[in-house]
């Protein structure tokens, strides 16, 4: 009992299994048992035993050389029908393919999802050597990486302060390069720019640009953002990279709010 009311039967579990299904997406080439279990805080037998159920109702597989789990064809069938309630291609797509051709950098769409940023849509660009940092199914903290750091900058004072007063178990392993006293710094200056960046906190010689996208009530619900090699994301260039990602992101966010009278979520 807490606070009186009675947990609801079986949400531990459910919590368990969301979490491991979202670890083994965030890792496309397959993901071992030992990883998972520890990643997710979970005993090895308890994983390997919630990952089999999973495997036995098609919603993960196993990879047929080196035994890591993936997602299963399950999955696919229903990320395919979900896919039809979301608009994220015809939203973003454009937007990603006007920055990859003006600046030759990658270019990606992340939304915000709860206290985590996740990327849905890349378009390369011409420049041939890229940074992998960043790819679709990629999940950060809210606040590290451009794209998180874009979104939190343009939140409510209180909101980012609770996010900010928990910094190290918020940001989790990547506390240490995201400091709180470094992400203050670059939220304060990603306000006064319009756009962030990031400078190699995730990985050192990979530089990040972003710049949120807004709903209809002024809320930052994603970002478009740039990522690549920090030759490429000098303090010279930095400037028209970010009138770029501000003015695709001025067109998503006026795309939105075309929508708000016909959907339910903004994020849509």
């Amino acid at each position: 009992m807490m606070n009186g009311k009675a947990a609801v039967p079986g949400t531990q579990v459910v919590g368990r299994v969301g979490r491991l299904l979202r670890l083994v997406g965030s890792n496309p080439s397959g993901a071992s048992t030992t990883w998972l279990a520890r990643e997710a805080g979970l005993t090895r037998p308890t994983a390997h035993r919630l990952l089999a159920s999973l495997a036995a109702e098609g919603l993960l597989d196993t990879d047929a050389r080196s035994g890591d789990w993936v997602l299963g064809t399950e999955l696919y069938l229903l990320g395919s029908i979900a896919a039809s309630r979301f608009s994220f291609e015809e939203l973003a797509r454009p937007s990603l393919r006007r920055l990859a051709e003006a600046s030759g950098e990658s270019a990606f769409y992340s939304i915000r999802q709860g206290s985590e940023t996740v990327c849905l849509l890349r378009e390369e660009g011409s420049f041939p050597i890229r940074s992998f940092v960043l790819r679709e199914g990629v999940r950060f903290p809210l606040g590290v990486a451009s794209a998180g750091l874009a979104m939190m900058a343009f939140l409510p004072a209180r909101e980012q302060e609770a996010y900010l007063s928990r910094w190290s178990e918020h940001a989790g392993e990547f506390a240490a390069g995201h400091t709180e006293a470094t992400v203050r710094q670059e939220l304060e200056q990603t306000r006064l720019r319009g756009y962030s960046v990031n400078p190699g906190l995730v990985l050192e010689g990979s530089y990040g640009m972003g710049a949120a996208v807004f709903d209809g009530n002024r809320n930052p619900v994603g970002a478009v953002s740039f990522t690549g090699i920090e030759p490429r994301f000098r303090a010279d260039r930095r400037g028209l990279l970010g009138k770029l990602l501000m003015e695709e992101a001025h067109r998503i966010s006026n795309k939105l709010l075309a929508q708000a009278p016909e959907r339910g979520s903004l994020r849509e």
